[in-house]
């Protein structure tokens, strides 16, 4: 499933759900754009994949 974008005004943070709609994995937006940015990705993920690059 691809990730979501939730910004709740002070925060804002990447979340992927399960199959039944849960929170399976949360990542921090900023934390999350740094790693993008010291790394280049072998393999070009599909939209909404960011974060699966290499995997």
């Amino acid at each position: 499933m691809p990730r979501e974008l939730i910004d709740t005004g002070t925060d804002r943070r990447y979340i992927r759900r399960d199959d039944e709609g849960r929170f399976s994995e949360s990542d921090d937006v900023g934390r999350s754009a740094a790693q993008d940015q010291k790394r280049d990705s072998a393999t070009k993920p599909s939209r909404g994949e960011g974060d699966k690059g290499d995997r």
